[in-house]
């Protein structure tokens, strides 16, 4: 398999060149129980017939360039690797949503490295630990940084033959570019970006890696958002929490 960890940094950095949970419900069970999980599943329930399974070309853009929020993190990403960033992104949201649950002094992390990068090892939260490795894991958390990025549009041919250039200046290998020409053509797939979820801390990771693919400052990206977040089994408070934590790493730049 390629090395889809060079990758994700790539992507994220904008560069050429625990426990375990179990089986984790991901079919419904988990938002059944949370209420606002499940009037986000209602809210984004139109969403992907609405879309049939394009991709904008400022969605790839932004993602080959380190998306929008990539963008502005994208050293951390380069300096610690794009799976050791979405980790601690998530493990930073889900200590502050457990501090809130608790009404518990909320966890505080130096201004200027608000990203938590050393916490989560060891934990549900370290791709080290995940099913399959770190490799398997950031081929999920590409798989799911693509189809945020499928939100927003759909392409002609003239786009799609610019975004492939845009791939091969990029000077990836020849199973990278496979790997991500195959994602970009297949048609949008929440159920397979849901079934990378093992665990609920897995879950969370998912949700940061495509909440940083994208800027959601367009209707159907923020529907998306909403149904993956629902059809994880996210609950609204740790949602916030993980639009917190990358806005703060945003600011810290």
């Amino acid at each position: 398999m390629f090395d889809a960890k060079s990758l994700l940094d790539q992507f994220m950095g904008g560069q050429s060149g625990g426990q375990s949970g179990g089986q984790y419900d991901r079919r419904g069970g988990a938002a059944a129980q949370r209420g606002g999980s499940g009037d986000l599943l209602s809210q984004g329930k139109d969403f992907l017939s609405s879309q049939g399974g394009g991709l904008a070309l400022g969605g790839l853009a932004g993602l080959m360039l380190g998306s929008k929020s990539g963008r502005k993190i994208g050293k951390k990403a380069v300096t610690y690797g794009g799976l050791a960033l979405v980790a601690g992104l998530a493990y930073k949201a889900y200590q502050g949503h457990k501090a809130n649950q608790q009404n518990a002094p909320r966890p505080q992390y130096p201004q200027d490295e608000p990203i938590p990068l050393e916490a989560p090892r060891g934990t549900a939260f370290d791709p080290a630990q995940q099913p399959g490795g770190e490799n398997q894991f950031a081929v999920a958390l590409l798989t799911a940084m693509i189809s945020a990025a499928k939100a927003d549009g759909h392409i002609d041919r003239e786009e799609q033959d610019r975004i492939f250039e845009k791939i091969d200046e990029a000077g990836l290998d020849s199973e990278a570019k496979a790997f991500l020409m195959d994602e970009l053509r297949s048609p949008l797939d929440l159920d397979k970006v849901v079934a990378s979820a093992s665990c609920p801390e897995t879950a969370a990771e998912i949700y940061a890696a495509s909440r940083l693919a994208i800027d959601p400052d367009h209707p159907a990206e923020r529907a998306y958002l909403q149904m993956l977040a629902a059809r994880l089994g996210l609950e609204e408070g740790l949602i916030n929490e993980i639009e917190l934590a990358v806005r703060e790493a945003e600011m810290a730049g």
